[in-house]
């Protein structure tokens, strides 16, 4: 069975463009008017990926990847939006999504977006990494789980997967722009606000204290690296 994708867009001929396109590349294809029934069919089936446009009636796009996320349905999201939209690329895969791509847009462009987004996921999912342990912070990598003292903790994707890079390489400097093209794929054209967002909320979490963390570093002027924390 071929990967199932889901598109959500309320103009039909989007959609249509969409389905059309995705459909020649060899996938399955569902599709969705609104937000409401984008979320009912997320919930209510497996999909590979879901194509989500930004302005939807009911429940915008946003509004989607935040409720989708927050139950705990980590399905990759490709977010779809026109020029003249507002749209905080920063907030928006702060929420949740892997990528997005701006409209009008070119059918081969989807169809690429599609394929890297599903090949990332693909490299996740066959990740039989071993137990990492660094201080009392215990990463499953495979299972996406990680726990303090063996108290569960709790994270986004994003949150993960920036924790397990930053884990792979323990005591080395990354600079936020290796972060950004290892977990994000993607270049924001010296913007990083993403990466201290997830940093922040990964030592809110990790950290017994904010103001003096001891597992994720920060280098002045050079990026930040996790390391085994010092008494």
């Amino acid at each position: 069975m071929g990967k199932r994708i889901l598109i959500v867009d309320d103009e039909a001929s989007i959609v249509t463009l969409v389905k059309f396109n995705v459909e020649q590349a060899g996938f399955e294809t569902d599709e969705a008017y609104n937000g409401d029934e984008a979320v009912q069919k997320a919930e209510n089936n497996d999909y590979d990926l879901i194509i989500l446009d930004l302005m939807l009636p009911e429940m915008d796009g946003m509004e989607v990847c935040r409720h989708l996320r927050t139950n705990k349905i980590d399905t990759p999201i490709l977010m779809l939006t026109a020029k003249d939209e507002e749209f905080d690329k920063v907030l928006g895969l702060e929420l949740g999504a892997d990528d997005y791509l701006t409209k009008p847009f070119s059918p081969k462009e989807v169809v690429a977006r599609v394929k890297a987004i599903l090949r990332r996921a693909k490299k996740a999912e066959e990740s039989n990494a071993t137990t990492i342990q660094i201080g009392d912070l215990t990463i499953y990598p495979d299972r996406y789980e990680a726990d303090i003292k063996g108290n569960p903790l709790t994270f986004t994707r994003k949150e993960f997967e920036l924790l397990y890079y930053l884990a792979s390489h323990k005591g080395k400097v990354l600079s936020r722009d290796q972060l950004l093209s290892a977990v994000w794929n993607y270049d924001f054209v010296g913007d990083t606000r993403i990466v201290d967002v997830h940093v922040s909320h990964l030592r809110e979490k990790i950290e017994p204290d904010t103001k003096k963390p001891t597992y994720i570093k920060t280098v002045r002027g050079l990026g930040y690296k996790l390391e085994h924390p010092t008494l």
